[in-house]
């Protein structure tokens, strides 16, 4: 099969790969009908993760080929949608709503789905079918909720966003753009979106951001001070993993406010403890529990209650996926969309 290969910082091919089989009676192998390119691709390419002949992608919607003799959920013929970490549905952890942390965890990112086709282990506990055969619009959307919208949605339950709230979204990437479309999905009064870039406000405002702030850092977070009176917002959602989106989602806070974050943190980022003390919020996020969402989520998608799908903005073929993955580090493209 074809499959997207990062040879090196910067270097990707479209190589063959071993077409993947059941290996435990747990797995399902599915059929991709679309891939794409995720914000967190971008730090191997970047040389920040070490990358070397690297299987590349985790978001992933498909038609299951085959399954293992263990799996009861899914069958050959069904139209899927997996969450980007492998869960067993089954434990403590997951059966209290953290899939993720399941503790049989596994990123999908080390499987590779941008791929003809992936194995993928514990279905049962990872992939949800859709009503039916979905119609080729609803899979831009559907393949959203795999990863980036059920990210920004956690963020935004993480957050406690609620009706008559203010939220602040930190990061205009398209985890911050999926955490706009969720915080209007649950009510909030006002949100304000911060971004430099029209493209992405645009698509903000049209997600329901009813202002937006230019300014980062210290200077954002006193916009957004100045915006609600002095006091802050009541929920801020921190979707890049910087130290200065981390303290400008805390200063941007109220007093008692809460944070939803799932901006991915790397070696050399810190957090002064202090400032986080002083500030009297709470704090909570990591790896979103994608899979806890996905059944709500492809509802919503499935009856055109949302369109997260408009946050891909290019779509490119498999084969052409070095020019997807230099689009988005040229900022040229918010997200990319890999077609099969």
């Amino acid at each position: 099969m074809r499959a997207v290969i990062m040879d090196a910082p910067g270097e990707i091919t479209v190589a063959e790969r071993e077409d993947p089989r059941i290996v435990e009676p747990t797995d399902a192998v599915i059929r991709l009908t679309a891939t794409c390119i995720c914000g967190s691709d971008l730090w191997p390419y970047r040389g920040v993760e070490p990358a070397d002949h690297s299987p590349m992608g985790h978001e992933y919607v498909g038609v299951v080929e085959e399954v293992g003799a263990s799996v009861t959920t899914v069958k050959p013929g069904d139209f899927v949608v997996g969450s980007f970490v492998i869960s067993c549905g089954k434990c403590e952890i997951c059966v209290s709503g953290y899939p993720s942390k399941c503790i049989h965890a596994e990123f999908v990112a080390g499987i590779g789905t941008q791929s003809e086709k992936a194995r993928i282990p514990l279905a049962d506990g990872t992939l949800v079918t859709t009503p039916g055969l979905p119609d080729d619009s609803l899979i831009p959307s559907l393949l959203a909720a795999s990863d980036v919208l059920g990210t920004g949605w956690f963020a935004a339950d993480a957050a406690q966003v609620g009706p008559g709230k203010t939220v602040a979204v930190v990061g205009d990437g398209a985890v911050g753009l999926m955490g706009v479309l969720a915080a209007q999905q649950m009510g909030a009064e006002r949100i304000i979106a911060m971004s430099r870039h029209a493209d992405r406000q645009a698509l903000a405002r049209e997600y329901g951001a009813t202002d937006i702030v230019t300014e980062r850092g210290a200077e954002g977070a006193a916009r957004i001070k100045e915006l609600t009176g002095g006091l802050g917002a009541h929920s801020v959602i921190e979707a890049v993993g910087t130290e200065e989106s981390m303290l400008q989602a805390i200063h941007s806070t109220r007093g008692g406010g809460h944070i939803g974050f799932v901006g991915v943190a790397h070696e050399g980022v810190q957090l002064p403890l202090d400032q986080l003390f002083f500030a009297g919020v709470h704090l909570h996020g990591g790896p979103a529990p994608v899979r806890r969402y996905l059944p709500e989520l492809i509802q919503k998608i499935w009856d055109r209650e949302i369109d997260p799908g408009k946050v891909f903005d290019l779509t490119l073929p498999l084969d052409q996926a070095a020019e997807g993955y230099a689009a988005m580090h040229e900022r040229r493209a918010i997200k990319v969309m890999l077609t099969l």
